[in-house]
């Protein structure tokens, strides 16, 4: 059993909700992730999602683009961020890691390489935001070869058929794009994910994750009661984003212990 399912079997025992954040790792020094990593556990996270920099982020908004800048400038590489994966593991062989990220430096290695290099240091799974289902025959096979759970986005517009063929191939949970826009953005509307998730449920069999727009923990709890699962990435950014160096890790900690008690409310 994978990390991820053996995750979310735990928490829908216990009747809760799991807490996703996500930032990029790199931001704003590399120095910091991997402590920023285990702040993140010991705040209440139950999957992490690391963001793999990329120099052309189009699913994100500007806080998750200057994010890849400054990791970018910190000269963070995708070979760099599986070795903060490795170095995590050292101490935390439970809390699932999912890589986050864009196809370029992924096809740059070659998906075999990519694939055996992440079982290898403890990567849980893979969510390649410019890799739709049609076109990630062979990167699958590659992952599921080595244990990685292929991970899939949905969206607001994505059709039935679409849906049904992500069913098909996608492990460990599903990531729904709560609002049509990119990461940050404002325009969150609860009454269409409450009308939605259902319809996802009727040919997903694994969690759902909810994501984008999510800014504070009222939305966070709200979201939790449609839900598996509640992703939170530009607000987290943000807070690297504003934080100096000597208090961002607390700050981030306060932040995501605030996520936690609001989606434990829920």
């Amino acid at each position: 059993m994978s990390r991820i399912q053996a995750t979310f079997d735990k928490l829908k025992l216990d009747n809760r909700r799991a807490l996703i954040p996500f930032f990029t790792a790199g931001d704003p020094n590399p120095m910091f992730t991997v402590p920023l990593m285990h702040a993140m556990v010991e705040a209440g996270a139950d999957v992490i999602e690391l963001g793999v920099p990329f120099s052309d982020p189009m699913a994100d908004g500007p806080v998750i683009q200057r994010a890849s800048e400054r990791a970018l400038k910190q000269g963070m590489s995708l070979r760099g961020v599986l070795q903060m994966v490795s170095e995590f593991r050292r101490a935390n062989d439970r809390t699932p890691i999912v890589l986050m990220g864009y196809g370029n430096p992924i096809e740059a290695m070659g998906w075999e390489v990519f694939a055996r290099r992440c079982q290898e240091v403890g990567v849980d799974g893979v969510l390649t935001v410019d890799f739709p289902p049609e076109e990630s025959h062979d990167a699958f096979l590659h992952l599921q070869s080595h244990g990685i759970d292929p991970i899939f986005l949905l969206a607001p517009t994505t059709e039935d058929a679409r849906v049904e063929q992500v069913a098909r191939l996608a492990r460990g949970y599903v990531y729904y794009v709560s609002l049509k826009g990119v990461t940050g953005a404002g325009n969150l509307d609860l009454s269409a994910i409450e009308q939605k998730i259902p319809q996802l449920r009727r040919h997903i069999k694994l969690p759902i994750g909810v994501g984008f727009g999510i800014r504070d923990a009222a939305t966070a709890q709200a979201v939790a009661r449609l839900c598996d699962g509640v992703v939170v990435g530009s607000r987290i950014v943000q807070e690297i984003e504003d934080s100096d160096e000597q208090n961002l890790i607390a700050n981030v900690s306060r932040l995501v212990s605030e996520l936690r008690v609001a989606i434990d409310q829920a």
